[in-house]
């Protein structure tokens, strides 16, 4: 049964108290847009943070800081680890993705879920597995093995999620004018996935620059690790503060990277009719090799990881699962994953209803200040705390809600991305329908377009959850004495070479984890289409 609304401004509708009344936001424009302007700001705060402390430092002492042969060591870690991790990181997505989604790969579906399951891994979990199975583990080469084990789900989960829809039609071409499977693949399929490739690119580099416990756990020394050691033996210095602008400038120039190597290509298919099926191509001979190397990898990934937390686990006994140590942990986890995921939903809603309601520059620019900010690892987040709130509002220093202040900038994104998703899939002509129908446009907001996104917000605070779950650095900075989160205590346990009283520490994280690592998986796969 269809019922005619009439237009706002007509003569005509289907109640009195609709008759007449233009359509209006919840709490007007202005609101929205004033709380977005706020929640901009301060997310600027670590990049004023530096920019301040930078200045304050002073011209001679900061290029005698810079320009010294300490960062010139640092500053070499980190891009060969950039350099040579990114491109692994590439081929074992990328590759992985197209086994799974474009050939005759045997049990790709489940293979499909393996290949994502190392996220639920921690890098720092990771790379205490892999110091338990090998020792002497140290330097650069080790470093690169563990972020790659650990971030190259990062490219595999949107490249297998764009091959999945990607139209067959174009490969059809390709076949068409002569092109083999292989050359096929290079000119045709490979182009489509720029966006994929840069943007898992991105966030397995800024994962890189922004990790601490994994890289110090194997000795490898890179920018995070040196503010961490610079903060605690000098407690906010000079030097440590010039490591950080070093590498927020870094961050930068990674964003702008991206952005350029996205390029302003059109991905999309334009036209009628329904989109064909891919076809998958055998594998024959290449079955077997396929199978083994995904085996290997996935072990490596994975499997060690998991089997070296339950055999220590099994070695450590019944003693380590003393409830009054890791309770108190799980419950402090489970409540500042829930209070940060609740936080952060709420306070990306003014921005993401303002990008998708009322897009324009000014939408764009505020959306890009929390990217910004986003991107710094959390140790910059956490030293701009330390002294924001030491210098201007003591009372808050070392507090519950300074610690949940810094999840809210961290993790803004994950929050920001799926609400404006979920936005852009509630029509604002139901909101408006409602209206004409006389509901008050709070009243439509909440029963129309907040129902209809609930779900997407809900997959953002899922991921905000699991990225407080397993941060490091910030926590170790921020949180109040006495806080004990899953994180930290498996930190401390591992640094004291406690690995078997770490132990039940590194599965409750896996376990918390995992769901939210599923959960990934399916969004991507939904905005597939699957």
């Amino acid at each position: 049964m269809t019922t005619k609304l009439a237009s706002p401004g007509t003569s005509g509708g289907t109640t009195t108290a609709g008759r007449g009344k233009r359509p209006r936001p919840p709490f007007g424009v202005s609101v929205v847009a004033i709380l977005a302007v706020l929640i901009a700001l301060f997310s600027l705060i670590p990049l004023g943070y530096v920019g301040v402390m930078t200045a304050a430092t002073g011209w001679d002492t900061a290029v005698a800081l810079i320009f010294r042969p300490r960062v010139g060591e640092l500053l070499l870690n980190t891009v060969l680890l950039v350099v040579v991790t990114v491109p692994l990181c590439l081929v074992l997505g990328v590759g992985g993705a197209w086994l799974v989604e474009r050939t005759h790969l045997k049990g790709h579906k489940w293979w499909a879920v393996l290949l994502a399951a190392p996220l639920a891994i921690p890098a720092f979990v990771n790379s205490y597995a892999w110091v338990s199975a090998v020792p002497s583990l140290a330097g650069l080469g080790s470093g690169v093995l563990i972020a790659t084990l650990s971030y190259f789900p990062l490219v595999y989960i949107p490249a297998a999620a764009t091959l999945s829809r990607l139209d067959p039609a174009i490969e059809q071409s390709a076949a068409s004018l002569g092109l083999g499977a292989w050359r096929a693949f290079f000119r045709v399929v490979l182009p489509q996935l720029r966006i994929a490739m840069t943007g898992g690119a991105l966030l397995v580099s800024l994962h890189l620059l922004a990790e601490y416990g994994a890289f110090a756990m194997i000795r490898f020394d890179t920018f995070t690790t040196a503010i961490m050691v610079q903060y605690r033996s000098t407690f906010n210095g000079t030097a440590g503060n010039m490591l950080a602008s070093v590498l927020v400038f870094i961050c930068l120039i990674l964003l702008l990277v991206e952005v350029r190597s996205r390029g302003s290509a059109r991905y999309a298919r334009v036209g009628s009719g329904a989109q064909g099926r891919a076809l998958r191509l055998p594998l024959h001979a290449y079955q077997l090799p396929a199978q083994l190397f995904l085996l290997a990898l996935t072990a490596l990934a994975f499997g060690l990881p998991l089997s070296f937390v339950l055999r220590w686990i099994i070695a450590g006994g019944p003693g380590i699962w003393a409830a009054d140590e890791f309770l108190p942990a799980l419950l402090q986890t489970l409540g500042y994953g829930l209070g940060g995921a609740a936080a952060t939903t709420v306070i990306a809603f003014p921005m993401a209803y303002l990008a998708v309601r009322h897009p324009s520059w000014f939408s764009k620019a505020l959306e890009l200040s929390n990217y910004v900010t986003s991107s710094m690892p959390g140790i910059v987040v956490g030293l701009a705390f330390v002294t924001v709130s030491i210098r201007l509002v003591p009372g808050i220093y070392q507090t519950s809600g300074l610690l949940i202040a810094a999840y809210v900038l961290l993790f803004l994104p994950r929050a920001l991305v799926n609400i404006r998703s979920g936005l852009s899939q509630a029509p604002k002509e139901l909101d408006e329908a409602a209206q004409v129908l006389g509901k008050p446009p709070l009243m439509s907001f909440i029963r129309v377009t907040l129902r209809l996104t609930a779900p997407a917000a809900a997959g953002g605070a899922a991921l905000v959850f699991l990225g407080i779950v397993n941060e490091l650095t910030a926590t170790l900075l921020l949180s109040p004495n006495g806080t004990r989160t899953l994180a930290t205590e498996f930190w401390s346990k591992s640094s004291a070479i406690d690995y078997a009283g770490a132990a039940p520490y590194a599965l409750l994280m896996i376990l918390i984890s995992a769901p939210m690592t599923y959960l990934l998986f399916q969004q991507s796969k939904k905005a597939a289409g699957q």
